[in-house]
């Protein structure tokens, strides 16, 4: 089956996670909605949310959490690879220049918090504390992750 047919599945949803991203990224900060456009305009096939919007569909759910959900997980997978690239010193990114590279490393992370504690909102906007526990505890072994991978850097 191919990427767009499984999308499709689920392509009002999907606009309307895009459409919540795009929202979500509005702040009084003018540079943060700059260099949140770029990086949400400069690919990706939005797998995560997708995953989310699939699963809520397979399940028969029929509330608009998982919208919020989709993007949050957007949001947090976002900030994650703007830090990475800031540890890897990365240059490109899905055939784009990375935001460390266009901007400098305090954007990029500076940028990448933004993300983060954005999705903190929106998961309080849920209201879910099981939702809550579930991504604290992911974003947490993420971090543990990057923090091993840094330690073994050099460690084959």
């Amino acid at each position: 089956m191919e990427f767009s047919t499984i999308r499709s599945i689920v392509s009002s949803d999907f606009d309307a996670v895009n459409a919540l991203i795009l929202r979500q990224l509005s702040s009084n900060v003018p540079l943060i909605g700059e260099v949140g456009h770029y990086i949400i305009n400069s690919g990706g096939k939005r797998l995560r949310p997708l995953v989310c919007l699939l699963a809520a569909h397979a399940c028969g759910y029929t509330g608009t959490h998982h919208i919020t959900i989709g993007a949050i997980t957007e949001f947090l997978h976002t900030a994650t690879l703007l830090h990475d690239d800031v540890v890897d010193q990365s240059v490109m990114r899905r055939g784009n220049a990375t935001v460390n590279s266009l901007w400098g490393n305090p954007h990029s992370v500076l940028i990448g918090d933004f993300l983060i504690s954005r999705s903190f909102q929106m998961i309080v906007s849920v209201g879910d504390l099981r939702l809550m526990e579930v991504l604290a505890d992911a974003t947490n072994m993420i971090s543990e992750g990057e923090v091993l991978q840094l330690i073994n850097i050099h460690d084959p």
